[in-house]
């Protein structure tokens, strides 16, 4: 944990956000599964980003009044016969060391706290955590009380933080690059075993169990997302999830996959074949897209518009499909080649940030592109994550290994 990056990531933040407001963020909490059981706590990456803890019900409350902010962090408490069934609480003085928030209360006071600062302060506005992805979208807690303020303190105004937050993640920290690295190498030897142990008969999701081992060994707590395991006609599918077909000799298994690690993750993909060789119509077209793949990396620069990495890629794909015959015209190349080639990566694997701006340094994406032969049951995606840089970009996950002749020798040793 880094405590200077969140007490710095907090001020950036509030640095944004008008003088005489509050400002509120909730970490989450596990939604119902059944009966007695709940899914597994997911903290929002928001609050993490400006707190650096992983727990249930905690809330973030800053008070800028004057440019001066007060910080409070607020905590769930329980009794010490409810942690012997539900697990030990983090205490104040473990909060403190993490966060570097001073102000430590128990969030069963917030709302009379936030009564009281309302009815006794000069504030005019709150920010929260409005993030909504659909128009039936689930209700966080944020708006449940973005309702209750509208309610109960009308002369309040509402404001939404997320695009604030948002813009501020896009421009990743040394200290998050360095997460994302570790990401990277936990990936790295997931996809080594995998290769090493793949052969004609398993089952996708037996092949896939060796990287899921891996990562737990190394020490990586989750997934960064759920593991495609596309074998043979399976891999046109760009976000196929069941990985239950046997794998065939003669085969290509492409897998988009990573590791998550302190919350930061990794999004890999690599194409192998099955049985440890490719045929000769395999790597026409494995190396097509790797060289556009090679391409766009090459084009990654501080100023370029995010939008502009999609076409190179695409370029370089219509010039290399219409030597081999397999398109004509420029526009038939969307058969083939059907999702964009990069976004943004971080604290989630589709990272938040404006898909219309230039490329600045700091910045974390991927570089995906792909062919997708359905009437050769042919599926190849090769994926890497860059960082851009002052003169043009690093590829932090260079170290996996990617080209035929690299791929074969690993597996046929």
């Amino acid at each position: 944990m880094n405590r200077d990056f969140y007490i710095n990531t907090r001020k950036r933040i509030m640095s944004n956000i008008e003088d005489n407001s509050l400002f509120i963020l909730f970490s989450g909490i596990a939604p119902h599964k059944s009966a007695d059981a709940e899914y597994d706590f997911i903290v929002n990456k928001n609050f993490y980003y400006m707190v650096g803890i992983e727990r249930e019900k905690f809330v973030l409350l800053i008070e800028k009044r004057n440019n001066k902010l007060k910080e409070t962090l607020f905590i769930d408490k329980v009794t010490a016969l409810e942690e012997k069934w539900t697990g030990f609480r983090m205490k104040e003085e473990e909060a403190r060391s993490i966060s570097g928030i001073e102000n430590i209360k128990p969030v069963n006071s917030l709302n009379d706290y936030i009564n009281y600062i309302l009815f006794d302060g000069d504030f005019s506005r709150i920010y929260l955590d409005l993030e909504r992805r659909g128009w039936d979208g689930s209700e966080t807690k944020a708006y449940t009380l973005a309702k209750n303020i509208r309610e109960k303190y009308p002369h309040i105004n509402i404001n939404n933080s997320y695009n604030i937050i948002a813009k501020s993640r896009m421009i990743k920290a040394e200290y998050e690059i360095d997460m994302i690295k570790k990401a990277i190498e936990i990936t790295n030897q997931g996809i080594r075993k995998m290769m090493e142990n793949s052969k004609p008969g398993m089952m996708e999701y037996q092949l896939e169990a060796y990287f899921d081992f891996e990562l737990k060994t190394l020490g990586a707590k989750r997934h960064a997302f759920n593991t495609i395991a596309a074998s043979g006609k399976n891999a046109i599918v760009l976000h196929y999830g069941e990985n239950n077909c046997e794998m065939m000799d003669g085969d290509l298994i492409l897998f988009d996959l990573g590791a998550e690690y302190n919350n930061y993750c990794a999004d890999i993909s690599r194409t192998f074949p099955v049985n440890g060789r490719f045929t000769e119509r395999q790597k026409e077209i494995y190396n097509i897209v790797l060289k556009s793949q090679l391409e766009t990396i090459k084009a990654v620069k501080p100023g370029l518009p995010y939008k502009e990495l999609n076409n190179v890629t695409k370029n370089v794909l219509i010039e290399e499909c219409k030597k081999i015959g397999l398109i004509k015209e420029d526009e038939e190349i969307s058969k083939y080649y059907y999702h964009g080639v990069s976004h943004y990566l971080g604290l989630d694997t589709h990272d938040v940030g404006d898909r219309g701006a230039n490329l600045e340094p700091g910045m974390v994406l991927t570089i995906e592109p792909g062919l997708y032969i359905e009437e050769e049951g042919i599926g190849i995606r090769i994926e890497d994550n860059v960082v851009v840089t002052k003169n043009g970009c690093e590829n932090l996950s260079k170290d996996i290994i990617k080209t035929i002749e690299e791929i074969e020798a690993l597996m046929n040793k």
